[in-house]
């Protein structure tokens, strides 16, 4: 099956693939809440530490095991541990994107709704309320659902080249585009100095040992690490790739972007007045509110932001749902031998039921609970906090201990053709083989105990 398969054109589209993976909601929708939530500019540094120390490695174990095998997460580990249990690892990254798809989809059904609104009538003297009146009702959210998955289907059913390749070209650089103007703009904000001071001085004293694997689990989020999606996406890869600079590449893009949306966030919140630790709802609750009730001399700019803003959320959204979304089509259509059409389909129908039993838990199911949490938050934390860092710790161990160092040298270096990758070799396997393994799993205690 896995003969006939696509690869990216260029290793240049593979960053660009991967790094649209990684660079989604988790950016724009997810860390500013979490730093929010967690004490500001101290919660920064330990996650840019997080990712440059323990996150890069991991992904580097990814790229290693998608690009030597050019296969999915099934049967990437069946190729490279054939007989042996390491293929229920590739089974796990199968099951834990599609549960991240379902609640994700969720949140990028809110983005569609609000861009309409921005586009259709703007948001006049609005209040905050409004994302929660739009949350409560059961019909509107599911439409936006709906809507956003259907998105997601049609791009990842094009194929790689056609579909994911393509999309990933031209939404990456318009990306960045338009979360610059955003952060430019809301830097301008009159208030927003105090959101700045708040991203720049640290205040370690609200460090806590949850808020460090808060950090964790947000990095993990953000670069799709654990959950095989970088697995899958270098699997495309051709075998004349650079996998470091591949991977340095894909996590420059990803920190760079975190920073700007928290700039672009997060001095616009405390312009409104309204609480940093806002929780999921943040930029929803509060960016229509700004867009709303702007002075008049800034009334026409507001709304072109505020449709600039929005579109960029879908955009983000777009490029990390059609990455998880093919880690479970890749393995229906190599390993269950089903069309591409069919399994995108087959899909589509699971991750649309649960995203809407999440999306309802913010309205008619609001009262139903799993261990003390609404069936969004439920999935949300079992993954970032829990299967994300569980299916890390075991693609680490792994190529640091499972696979030969010799097979791994040979991935890293291009057999030797590398000279920069070979001279930092023995460094880059130290931190897969013992820091990486050593620090998630002091983590996810952690994360158990909170």
């Amino acid at each position: 099956m896995a003969s006939g398969r696509e690869n990216f054109g260029s290793s240049t589209a593979a960053v660009l693939a991967m790094a649209g993976s990684a660079i989604g909601l988790g950016n724009i929708w997810r860390f500013p809440y979490m730093v929010g939530s967690n004490g500001g500019a101290a919660y920064i540094i330990v996650y840019l530490l997080l990712a440059i120390f323990l996150s890069l490695p991991i992904l580097l174990s990814e790229t290693i095991i998608g690009r030597s095998t050019a296969s999915n997460t099934f049967g990437a580990m069946e190729k490279l541990a054939p007989g042996t249990r390491w293929k229920w690892v590739g089974l796990l990254t199968i099951v834990s994107p599609l549960i991240i798809l379902s609640y994700y989809s969720v949140v990028g059904g809110w983005s569609i709704e609000f861009l309409w609104k921005s586009v259709a009538e703007g948001f006049g003297e609005t209040s905050p309320e409004l994302f929660g009146g739009f949350i409560s009702r059961p019909w509107a959210p599911l439409v936006c659902h709906t809507l956003f998955l259907a998105l997601t289907a049609g791009i990842v059913m094009a194929g790689v080249k056609s579909g994911i390749e393509k999309f990933n070209n031209i939404s990456m650089p318009l990306l960045f585009v338009l979360i610059i103007v955003i952060m430019v703009y809301s830097i301008s904000l009159p208030g927003a100095s105090e959101g700045v001071e708040y991203l720049v001085k640290p205040d370690f004293s609200k460090l806590t040992p949850s808020a460090i694997a808060s950090a964790m689990g947000q990095s993990f989020f953000s670069l799709s690490l654990g959950v095989g999606t970088i697995l899958t996406y270098s699997s495309y890869m051709k075998k004349d790739a650079d996998i470091l600079a591949s991977g340095f590449g894909t996590a420059a893009f990803d920190l760079l972007f975190a920073l700007i949306a928290g700039f672009a966030i997060m001095p616009a919140v405390f312009a409104a007045g309204i609480e940093p630790g806002a929780g999921p709802g943040l930029i929803f609750e509060t960016l229509p509110y700004i867009f709303g009730t702007m002075v008049s001399s800034w009334a026409a700019l507001g709304r072109i932001v505020s449709i600039l803003f929005f579109l960029t959320i879908v955009v983000a959204a777009l490029t990390s749902s059609i990455s998880m979304y093919e880690v479970g089509a890749a393995y229906l259509v190599e390993e269950r031998g089903m069309s591409r059409r069919k399994a995108v389909a087959l899909i589509f129908c699971g991750t649309w039921l649960l995203g809407a039993l999440c999306s309802l838990s913010f309205g008619p199911l609001s009262g139903f609970k799993l261990f003390g949490e609404t069936i969004f938050n439920f999935c949300d934390k079992l993954t970032s906090n829990f299967l994300m860092s569980f299916g890390s710790m075991l693609f680490v161990i792994f190529v640091g201990w499972k696979m030969k160092k010799s097979t791994v040298r040979e991935e890293i270096t291009n057999g030797g053709k590398l000279k920069f990758s070979s001279k930092i070799f023995g460094v880059v396997y130290f931190f897969i083989r013992y820091i990486a393994p050593v620090a998630i799993l002091a983590i996810f205690i952690t994360n158990l105990l909170a």
